[in-house]
């Protein structure tokens, strides 16, 4: 019987992959497999069999140390065949993005990378992805006989989850330390923040007039207990680190509520947020783009609006 085999870097993505993968198995009469790389494998295999994975892969060679991506690729590649899986779904996370081009090489495998969704039609997997720069979706199904799509985080929603464990499989892998080396890391520049996760979200945008005005934001967020997000030209202009970036080359979020600031709503923006549950707009100009996207829109300055909103929620 084929195979689905779901993998991702991240944990939390990597358990909401093994839940959509069930369903996706059991409309097509597949297994659901998952991989768990590294030294923490064994914890992680557990979780992903509790999600929906019938078998799970555990690997723990010496060369995985760090998960390189040349590595993880060929570990996946090996472990793709064993399983017998006909699509290999991983996280479109920072590392996967990479992984998914090396992955399907490796396989001979064509590969749809960022899907913003995946259905089953007839007897396939169709994946979405936003193309011409996030001005249309282009909807793909690959005919090569196995296929790789890497998908964005948070694009399934998970629902109750039956614990149980899926059957732990050792492969024997056969791996070579990667090439790179590892000379020194860093502390990353700026606040660790995980705009994936962020149950409320305000992005400002360029009707920022200065640096300088960004603890006006820094207050609005605190008021409403909200991670803090931009667009590029913040972090163009160094004002905030790329971690904040939302939009189509930064984090795609689904918070419930998202409110914009002076952003104007341009699509390469608008990419990240389209699936928030509620989305708010504030901007002076009353025919930004941004409306169209709003639930809720406040026409005004953000310089007279912000501060009134931080008193009026301090006060609740």
């Amino acid at each position: 019987m084929a195979d689905i085999l779901v993998y991702s870097d991240l944990l939390t993505n990597a358990k909401e992959l093994a839940y959509a993968g069930k369903g996706f198995a059991a409309a097509l009469g597949m297994g659901i497999s998952a991989a768990a790389l590294g030294p923490n494998a064994d914890a992680d295999a557990a979780e992903l069999g509790a999600y929906g994975a019938d078998r799970v892969f555990v690997g723990k060679d010496p060369a995985l140390e760090g998960l390189q991506t040349d590595v993880v690729a060929e570990a996946l590649a090996q472990i793709a065949k064993e399983a017998g899986a006909e699509y290999v779904i991983i996280g479109s996370t920072r590392r996967g993005k990479e992984l998914a081009g090396r992955l399907a090489q490796k396989l001979g495998a064509a590969a749809v990378t960022d899907a913003g969704s995946v259905v089953v039609e007839g007897s396939d997997l169709v994946a979405s992805h936003f193309s011409y720069g996030g001005a249309t979706v282009a909807k793909e199904k690959v005919n090569t006989p196995i296929k790789v799509f890497a998908v964005m985080p948070k694009t399934f929603e998970v629902g109750d989850v039956v614990a149980g464990a899926g059957t732990v499989v050792t492969p024997s892998l056969s791996l070579t330390p990667s090439a790179v080396k590892l000379v020194e890391t860093k502390p990353k520049e700026g606040a660790a923040v995980n705009l994936d996760a962020a149950d409320r979200l305000v992005c400002i945008g360029r009707g920022l007039a200065k640096k300088e005005d960004l603890p006006m934001v820094e207050s609005l967020c605190a008021a409403l207990g909200a991670e803090m997000g931009c667009t590029k030209s913040l972090c163009d202009w160094e004002w905030l680190s790329e971690n904040r970036l939302v939009g189509l080359s930064g984090t795609k979020a689904k918070p419930t509520l998202y409110l914009s600031c002076g952003i104007s709503g341009q699509v390469q923006h608008t990419v990240g947020i389209g699936t928030s549950k509620i989305i708010v707009a504030i901007n002076k100009d009353d025919k930004a783009p941004i409306f169209a996207f709003a639930d809720y829109g406040l026409v005004g300055d953000i310089y007279a609006v912000v501060p009134a909103l931080t008193e009026a929620l301090k006060k609740k």
